[in-house]
């Protein structure tokens, strides 16, 4: 378990990089190589690329990410990536996304409105 200090570093690292990806991936046009180039890097910080995130079954995308430390939020983040990513480039990430929603919903403990909302919308793409 990490300590207070480490425990809130980590937490403004995983922010920023989420920050980051998802500043990426909200420009309404396909991505450009660069801007690949610059989800990849961001995606490193986690141990992931978007090979890995093709080959990662859910459930082993779930562990990482918990093994990173994510808290609720942040997993909400990630899955909002997964979703907004798939939407630009040619990659199937809603299922991924759909199960990170389902996870936060049943295991926070508590019921969200707006995770429910996400899972329902997940559901439709698929």
């Amino acid at each position: 378990m990490l300590n207070k200090g480490l425990r809130d570093e980590e937490k403004i690292r995983i922010d920023n990089v989420l920050k980051t990806l998802r500043t990426l991936v909200y420009i309404p046009y396909p991505l450009d190589h660069l801007q690949i180039a610059e989800i990849e890097n961001q995606l490193k910080e986690f141990a992931l690329s978007t090979e890995t995130l093709v080959d990662y079954s859910n459930e082993d995308l779930i562990d990482l990410l918990v093994r990173l430390h994510f808290d609720w939020e942040q997993l909400e983040q990630f899955a909002d990536f997964l979703m907004d990513f798939s939407k630009i480039e040619n990659y199937n990430f809603e299922d991924k996304a759909l199960t990170v929603y389902q996870y936060i919903q049943q295991e926070s403990k508590v019921f969200s409105f707006g995770i429910n909302t996400k899972i329902v919308s997940a559901k439709a793409k698929k």
